[in-house]
């Protein structure tokens, strides 16, 4: 039963697809200005033991939702998920497709000194759910960002349509 209950959720959000709040032409800097301040704030929650490097990462839907994602390491390693695809994975669990802007941060035991750009296989998930302009927001601090797209970090990707007869 709770099986067919899910399923009903499901289809019931697909039918609701609403009209996007926020697309990436349209983030404004207040907005940006807010996942900077979420990114920080969430660095805390990262578990990464192993390599003491912390990464928080906001994610913010065209529906206006925001997912949060944190770097989850494990002793055996191949094992550990990044920030970035823990936040994809949570809002795509959710029934989620459209994104605007992804904002992370990292520094070594949870102290942000520098930009912290997504890996290459953060980029290649954010290729598979996300348009050319999707921006990513690497923080620094609430007032020090520096906003890329996705085709500028990940120039010539491999995506769904190169699988298209």
């Amino acid at each position: 039963m709770a099986y067919y209950a899910d399923n009903i959720r499901k289809e019931e959000r697909n039918m609701e697809k609403k009209q996007a709040v926020v697309t990436s032409d349209t983030l404004t800097k207040e907005q940006i200005r807010e996942l900077a301040a979420k990114s920080l704030a969430g660095i805390k929650n990262s578990y990464a033991p192993y390599s003491h490097f912390h990464v928080s990462a906001v994610l913010l839907s065209e529906n206006g939702n925001i997912y949060t994602g944190n770097n989850i390491e494990n002793a055996a390693y191949t094992p550990s998920v990044c920030a970035e695809r823990c936040a994809f994975f949570k809002a795509v669990s959710e029934g989620e497709r459209d994104f605007a802007a992804i904002a992370l941060c990292g520094g070594l035991k949870g102290v942000v000194k520098d930009y912290c750009a997504p890996c290459g296989v953060c980029r290649q998930v954010m290729r598979e759910f996300c348009k050319p302009d999707f921006k990513i927001i690497m923080v620094k601090s609430e007032e020090e960002w520096k906003v890329y797209t996705l085709s500028q970090l990940l120039p010539e990707g491999f995506g769904p349509e190169n699988l298209r007869a």
